[in-house]
């Protein structure tokens, strides 16, 4: 795939070869004729290039030429680049000494620098001597190019093509799409209205996923066959020939084989065969990305019946647009269970696995190995078909799927989807083999990584390099080759099988080092890398690092997640990659700590604390990024990386210093220091760097620091912009001098004004009229205003011209009353905290006159009140004549917490509300807010005054209450009343969590026994409960957790035979007086009956606990697992009798009174054991 890159890479180098700056430095020492010579030579080649992509597979000579062009075209981008910043030395040298008015900021820049100077002359002539040698090599590169016979040609590649389906299929084959086809037949045998009689249903996935699978299943249905009065089958890829493809539906649905002279006459016949006919047509693999061709193709479609469908299969939501598509639907890989059984089906010619339980853990691993990707498992399974060797499936699962024989046909399917790529999109795809499988990854920082490659330098209207990459990244993502994370909803994934195809399109010249390889082994291909990545894995890799001194042409380092201080490796490794354009050193992030293998390290991370003064020898450099590390400073060296375009130091929470002379980097785009807490002051000049897309804070200082005004030529500034220290704004006129209304692409802002308690060296109007002039860009979607003084807030605070704000956060401000906010049509989540002067909320908090018709907070879902402490009434007349919500209609989650004051809650009804948190408020505010709705699922209640119990009546709102969780109520004796209230009430309740209610008894002041009858309940948690005695667990519990409840001595289940207990986890701790008495857990004829579903049982900390019911052992016939742990008192009869049938693990430590090893563990004792626990594999017995 090199000649994807080179053909890239040369179109740069010729943009950069019309440059009139480079060429007057290149006409003044001497060296223009060469370049002459370049500009002219390289499209020559270029031309070539699609000829040489077919030429190459099969011819080595040809496959040498490309590589040897692509070494080539690489130096010549070094040089080009060496002269444009050479150009930029000079230029800036030639102003500090022309200007005066700004020497301050240019006195950095060495006297010694002129036009004549001698290192100018040396310059000269050094790169003469380079240039001769190129221009050799790419003049003996054009003579081999016509020794080899390369043509220009057609740049389309054809090199593979998908093999075309028919529409017949073994629907019994088929696994997992049973949820899938149910959605789509509806689509087709629907009655949804639709502008046209025919609508397009378009199934997008990426390859291999089972798509044109899913379209057979619904063509072949008996109920579709019926529904429709004419079906064809159409399988389109490659170009989208309108007439040869008019002409098989012609053909699919009349069954004659017609000639015809031209596409009218073939459009008019098929239209009168459609005409008022419901047909449904499959266009299987379609490509097509214009419009104008479908347009064409569907004029004699129209003509059909209503409910006409046209089935689509495509990998890319952008064909499924162009199409048309009334709906677009999404398939995904199998689930875990469903790919399972595919795979047995093609390896085992069985259902299932359970006739071969020893291969069942291997099978799982080709699962996941090959992304749950239908294609994947059944290449896999046909390789292992019949075979019964566990050693073999052992090999085929540690082996490269790519290197997997027969396995091939996965690669193809695949790649036809890169082939079918743009060239300029392939290189950004290639470059992507670098992202470690399963890593989670910022499209932000990939762009950045891109721009910094020079992938993104043509130019395209007035778009810049970063809004042209995020449009080549949506490109990609539409293509199915990024895909959303499931855990990050910020980040994206690759499937690790397109992640596999990245690697193999980048070949030898992008390295992602894997822990075990042996780098010492590469001596021949390590001159060849050009970009390399390696994710932390121990200090083995990182000794790895040495060898890169060897791949000396790099031009990209990625190490992600360093756990090792290896600045010193840094030191020795930079001064022997002088070509480097990105290098980024990040630190673990605490994302990382969900990893087993990082938390294994934790306790021994050493982080990286310093950069190496070395660094500003990298003159090519175009990203820094020494994010999550612990660095104390950025070295003064970093100001002579002119080319430096994104230099990254968030979340470095010990960096303190930034260069003086940072205004050098006058390139810079991109400078992220978020939470960086240590960082208080900006380098001077920094308002001067007019290319700044990104600055994610500024901290305004006094005297001859960073002002307001400074803002004022950074009008490209985007993304996120965090403001600190308005206090020491004096002067309105500078606010307003920032022009933040006029930067278009800021997102989020955040203003922040001292926190300090509210004196009288600050002016409320001054910092009134200063909010006033800081008014943000109409398109800002997060805003927060924080300690403001102002005793209100200006007009433009919930202006309704701000129509895409999406949240908003007022905290500290004084402002007496809130600003009018229900006019925001776009607000989703509000948050109000420590307003201590706000005393009532009322109707100006929805409109501006009390004459406000319309719906107040449209698209409002998450409001929160924090410590208000002066809040007394929230008054609202929330409704209309019928009783219908005039606000709040999208409202589902209120959180109301440190409000003391609190007294007064008139609100109407909010219906949309599913989640409620009170805390440290007044019982009359719950039971008020309790009455907004019916349809709570989530109920928190901490620390509120004067709640003895729930009431019956606040019950009777809670029937689809779900959680239930009760904090520090310390007046609280009693959940309820009457168990029978309650159980008639919460009939949706699933968990129940009480902490820390120092005075609860029971769960009920009556009828405590009637908590059987509560069936939804499935988890129940009480912790720290001091005086709390008994608890009578309801049948339908799973789980049940008493945890330091000293006064427990009552903990009972049902014995009913007809109803027994559906516990399965059952954890008692630190509940000094329980005894595990037989009348404690009932015993029936049946033995343990109640507790047959138990499977794991922990019992720790419980000092006086004696003994334990084993003589009815044998009846706990699901244990697996128990744990007795801390609980000195137990008596030497434990264990002992005949233990749990399939009881897996016992744990019994710290326990004073253990009984003898050797009577334990006779031989008597072990063979009855082994009859009874053939699953037993652990036991830890350890000495008090």
């Amino acid at each position: 795939m090199a000649e994807i890159v080179v053909s890239a890479v040369i179109t740069v180098l010729c943009e950069k070869l019309i440059s009139g700056d480079l060429m007057k430095l290149a006409r003044s020492e001497g060296i223009d004729s060469q370049l002459k010579k370049w500009k002219k030579n390289l499209p020559l080649i270029q031309a070539v290039l699609a000829d040489a992509t077919q030429k190459e597979i099969k011819e080595k000579a040809v496959q040498l030429w490309v590589n040897d062009l692509q070494d080539l075209a690489y130096d010549i981008d070094d040089v080009l680049d060496d002269l444009a910043t050479e150009v930029m030395r000079r230029k800036l040298n030639q102003e500090a000494h022309a200007t005066t008015s700004i020497g301050k900021v240019w006195k950095f820049f060495p006297n010694c620098c002129t036009k004549f100077s001698p290192r100018n002359i040396m310059y000269g002539r050094k790169m003469s001597s380079k240039l001769d040698k190129i221009t050799t090599k790419l003049r003996d590169l054009v003579v081999q190019k016509n020794d080899l016979g390369l043509n220009v040609t057609d740049e389309r590649s054809t090199l593979e093509r998908r093999l075309e389906e028919n529409s017949l299929v073994d629907e019994s084959k088929i696994m997992g799409r049973e949820g899938d086809k149910v959605t789509l037949m509806g689509k087709l045998l629907g009655c949804e209205e639709c502008d046209e009689n025919v609508s397009v249903v378009s199934i997008v996935g990426m390859g291999g996923i089972g798509k044109t699978t899913l379209a057979k299943v619904l063509y072949n249905d008996e109920k579709v066959k019926d529904h429709f009065e004419l079906r064809a089958w159409v399988c389109v890829s490659e170009e989208l020939d309108v007439f040869n493809i008019s002409k098989a539906i012609f053909q699919a649905v009349t069954g004659k084989n017609k000639d015809f002279a031209n596409l009218d006459l073939l459009h008019v016949a098929l239209k009168k065969e459609l005409s008022k006919k419901r047909f449904l047509l499959v266009l299987d693999d379609v490509w097509n990305e214009d419009h104008k061709k479908w347009e064409l193709l569907q004029s004699p479609l129209l003509a059909g019946a209503p409910g006409s469908r046209i089935i689509v299969t495509t990998r890319s939501t952008r064909v499924a647009s162009v199409m048309d598509s009334q709906e677009t639907y999404p398939l995904d890989v199998l689930s875990n269970e469903d790919g399972l059984s595919l795979f047995a089906q093609h390896a085992l010619g069985e259902k299932s696995f359970d006739k071969h339980p020893t291969l069942k853990l291997l099978g799982e691993g080709m699962v996941q190995k090959c992304g749950r990707l239908p294609l994947a498992l059944k290449a896999l399974g046909r390789i292992l078909k019949g075979n019964r060797n566990g050693d073999k499936w052992q090999e085929l699962l540690k082996s490269e799927i790519w290197d997997i024989e027969d396995g091939s046909d996965i690669l193809p399917a695949l790649r036809l989807s890169y082939y079918h790529l743009p060239p300029h999109l392939k290189q950004l795809f290639a470059y992507c083999s670098l992202i470690p499988k399963d890593y989670v990854f910022d499209k932000n920082k990939l762009v950045l990584l891109w721009v910094a490659e020079g992938f993104l330098s043509q130019s395209k209207g007035n778009k810049s390099m970063e809004r042209l990459g995020h449009e080549y990244f949506e490109e990609l993502k539409s293509r199915s080759f990024f895909q959303l994370s499931t855990d990050d909803e910020l980040g994206y994934t690759m499937h690790d099988l397109i992640n596999d195809l990245a690697t193999s399109v980048a070949g030898e010249f992008s390295f992602r080092l894997d822990g075990e390889v042996d780098v010492s082994a590469m001596n021949e291909t390590f001159d060849k890398f050009l970009h390399f990545s390696l994710i932390g894995s121990g200090s083995r890799s990182f000794r790895k690092l040495k060898e890169l001194q060897r791949a000396k042409r790099l031009r990209t380092v990625l190490l992600i997640s360093v756990p090792w201080e290896i600045g010193s490796l840094l030191d020795e490794l930079l001064p022997e990659l002088q070509f480097l354009r990105v290098l980024s050193v990040v630190g673990l992030n605490p994302s990382d700590y969900q990893n087993p293998l990082v938390a294994y390290w934790r306790e021994g991370i050493f982080s990286i604390r310093w950069i190496p003064e070395s660094i500003g020898s990298l003159k090519h450099l175009r990203y820094l990024n020494f994010s999550f590390t612990d660095i104390r400073c950025l070295p003064e060296q970093v100001s002579d990386l002119y080319n430096l375009q994104s230099l990254l130091v968030q979340d470095c929470y010990e960096l303190s210093s930034l260069p003086k002379s940072f205004a050098k980097l006058i390139n810079l785009r991109h400078f992220g220091i978020d939470n960086t807490p240590k960082v208080i002051k900006l380098p001077l000049g920094i308002g001067g760097l007019t290319s700044l897309q990104t600055l994610s804070k500024v901290m305004i200082e006094e005297a001859n620091g960073f002002k307001i005004s400074d803002l004022k030529e950074l009008s490209d500034l985007q993304g996120q912009l965090f403001i600190i220290g308005l206090d020491k704004v004096i002067n309105p006129i500078h606010a307003k001098d920032a022009n933040l209304h006029q930067k278009k692409g800021l997102e989020v802002l955040e203003m922040e004004w001292s926190d300090n308690v509210f004196d009288d060296s600050r002016d409320e109007t001054i910092e009134y009229e200063v909010l006033e002039e800081l008014r943000p860009p109409p398109k800002l979607k997060i805003l927060k205003i924080l300690y403001n003084k102002g005793t209100r807030f200006p007009s433009w605070v919930g202006d309704p011209s701000f129509d895409e704000l999406t949240e908003l956060t007022l905290c500290g401000c004084r402002s007496t009353q809130l600003p009018t906010l229900g006019c925001l049509r776009s607000l989703k989540k509000l948050f109000v905290e420590s307003m201590s002067e706000v005393k009532s909320v009322g109707f100006e908090f929805l409109a501006p006159v009390s004459s406000f018709i319309g719906i107040g907070f449209p698209w409002l879902e998450v409001l929160e009140f924090y410590d208000m402490e002066g809040w007394k009434r929230w008054s609202i007349n929330n409704g209309n004549e019928h009783g219908t919500p005039s606000s709040f209609p999208r409202l589902h989650e209120i959180s109301i917490r440190y409000c003391p004051e609190l007294a007064d809650v008139s609100i109407g009804l909010i219906p949309s509300l599913r989640v409620l948190y009170i805390e440290e408020c007044s019982e009359a505010v719950l039971r008020s807010m309790v009455g907004l709705s019916s349809s709570l699922v989530k109920l928190d209640i901490l620390d509120v005054k004067g709640l003895t119990r729930l009431h019956g009546e606040d019950l009777m709102h809670l029937r689809a209450l779900e959680h239930l969780y009760i904090e520090k109520c310390d007046e609280l004796r009693y959940l309820w009343e009457r168990e029978s209230e309650a159980c008639k009430s919460l009939v949706s309740l699933q968990k129940l969590e009480v902490y820390d209610c120092k005075k609860l008894v029971s769960s009920a002041e009556k009828e405590v026994n009637f908590g059987k009858s509560m069936k939804s309940l499935k988890e129940v948690k009480f912790s720290v409960c001091e005086t709390l005695e008994s608890y009578s667990c309801p049948n339908s519990v799973e789980r049940l957790v008493i945890n330091s409840c000293d006064s427990m001595i009552s903990l009972t289940f049902s014995a009913l035979q007809e109803q027994p207990s559906g516990i399965t986890e059952l954890i008692v701790s630190d509940c000094d007086n329980i005894q595990l008495q037989p009348n404690l857990i009932p015993v029936t004829d049946c033995g343990f009956l109640p507790m047959s579903r138990l499977i794991s049982l922990d019992i720790s900390d419980c000092k006086n606990l004696k003994s334990f019911p084993h003589e009815h052992f044998q009846s706990l016939t699901s244990l697996e697992e128990m744990y007795i742990n801390e609980c000195p008192s137990m008596d030497y009869s434990f264990p002992c009798g005949v233990w749990p049938p399939n009881l897996r693990m016992l744990l019994k430590t710290q326990t004073h009174k253990l009984p003898n090893l050797n009577s334990l563990f006779n031989i008597n004792q072990f063979d009855y054991t082994s009859t009874y626990t053939r699953n037993l594999t652990t036991i830890t017995l350890t000495l008090g």
